[in-house]
């Protein structure tokens, strides 16, 4: 770590075996992640006034280049955090979570949520039973009455916003099912 380790202690009592067991948690996360610039513990017990039953809160303030992550444990009603050893395991696991998730985006092995092929309705021949579907990005797609779901064909608008399945037809890309999109539109 570029700063040294900072551990605070709030409404606790300060105890070495306490901070040995934060300084041992934050050696491993910099074993597991070496470009660690630095880690702040906050080890707090918000409940003051209660006399057993007490919760502990564990926040972990963590830098690395390009990124800050936080993670707050104990708020909630989870008795298992009456223990500060349990609360102090379930923040870095947490914290080791969101180191995973960072280092995969920097790898860029994150999965990419593309939206389903989309776009809307741009012609419609009902006596005929076909249409068109206009993409965002501006390709011309073939539908035949038959492959739009249900019986929505003959509820279809100009500018209708639909989902399809495209495939290759013999004149092009045609729509081998079509589903309106409704009240939840699809952002690109």
């Amino acid at each position: 770590m570029q700063i040294p380790l900072q551990i605070t202690f709030r409404h606790v009592d300060s105890s070495a075996a306490v901070e040995q067991r934060v300084r041992e948690e934050a050696a491993r996360l910099e074993k597991f992640h070496g470009q660690i610039m630095s880690c702040r513990v906050v080890l707090e017990s918000p409940h003051v006034h209660h006399h057993k039953g007490k919760l502990y809160q564990v926040r972990i303030d963590l830098k690395v280049p390009g990124k800050e992550l936080v993670v707050t444990r104990g708020h909630g009603q989870d008795h298992a955090h009456e223990d500060i050893y349990v609360a102090i395991r379930d923040a870095f696991n947490e914290m080791q979570r969101q180191l995973e998730d960072h280092a995969r985006r920097q790898r860029g092995h994150v999965k990419e949520h593309v939206s389903p092929p989309h776009g809307k309705v741009s012609l419609l021949v009902p006596e005929e039973d076909y249409g068109r579907i206009e993409t965002p990005d501006g390709r011309d797609i073939y539908f035949h009455r038959n492959s739009v779901l249900g019986d929505a064909f003959d509820r279809l608008e100009i500018g209708t916003e639909v989902r399809f399945d495209e495939e290759q037809g013999d004149s092009g890309p045609q729509a081998s099912t079509v589903k309106v999109v409704g009240k939840h539109h699809i952002v690109d």
